[in-house]
């Protein structure tokens, strides 16, 4: 299937507001099916790509693509219009729910026991949706390398990642230049 950008701004408001308006748990997986599945903005190696340098950006992910993304396709009007659409009803879900949440949280143990059901669906979605990157990267053997180097160093040996991102970033580039990834 080809892939083809947004057309207006509307269209991409639309798109990230509906991202933004079912990325309970997790926005990652919701972002992914949207922008390659259903609408077909963009490969899923172009995605893979956006969200390894949105990883590397400060702040979050899904939001650092939203302002990427729409920059590449309408400019600063673009990532302002992604970014409120991504951002402007779980903003005012989250002070609703804050509020009720606050009220009732302490004498409520099913409201407890939900919002933990809801953390372990979240999870799950997440990694669903690593195992959706990572069919992009699986016949790239450097990458996976870069990846298996990066999971061991931060995950299990605990080092920074101010310290793993910017070696991984310039390992990576090196291995782009040479041809390797």
């Amino acid at each position: 299937m080809p892939v083809s950008p947004p057309r207006s701004l509307t269209e991409l408001f639309l798109g990230f507001l509906s991202i933004g308006w079912r990325s309970f748990g997790g926005v990652m997986p919701w972002a992914h099916r949207v922008m390659v599945e259903e609408r077909r903005w963009m490969t899923e190696a172009d995605f893979a790509e956006t969200i390894g340098l949105c990883q590397f950006l400060p702040g979050p992910n899904i939001g650092n693509a939203s302002i990427v993304l729409g920059k590449r396709w309408f400019g600063l009007a673009g990532a302002l219009v992604a970014f409120v659409g991504l951002f402007g009803l779980p903003f005012v879900w989250v002070l609703v729910l804050f509020a009720l949440y606050a009220d009732f949280a302490a004498t409520n143990a099913t409201l407890r026991a939900v919002v933990t059901g809801v953390g372990a669906a979240g999870a799950g979605l997440f990694l669903g949706t690593a195992i959706k990157l990572g069919r992009a990267l699986a016949r790239r053997p450097t990458a996976l390398a870069l990846i298996f180097a990066c999971f061991l160093t931060a995950g299990i040996g605990r080092v920074s990642l101010f310290l793993v991102l910017p070696v991984a970033l310039g390992l990576s580039l090196v291995c782009a230049r040479r041809g390797w990834l």
